[in-house]
């Protein structure tokens, strides 16, 4: 697989969480190279799924700190 190819397992959590999904494609291209890099090295997949919803979570997180 190409690193810049995404795991299957990562497209599927993410079609699965929207908010994490949202995040991922409001990065940019580096950020983005970023995390697929990470991804990569991810054996499990409740790991991925923590992944994934570690990124819903920052959109959370950026939410809340637009309402201040």
């Amino acid at each position: 697989m190409n690193r810049e190819e995404l795991p299957l397992s990562f497209v599927m959590n993410l079609a699965q969480n929207e908010d994490a999904l949202k995040q991922y494609e409001s990065k940019s291209k580096a950020e983005k190279d970023k995390i697929i890099n990470k991804i990569h090295n991810i054996k499990s997949r409740s790991e991925m799924k923590s992944f994934v919803n570690g990124l819903s979570a920052q959109s959370e997180s950026n939410e809340k700190a637009q309402e201040f």
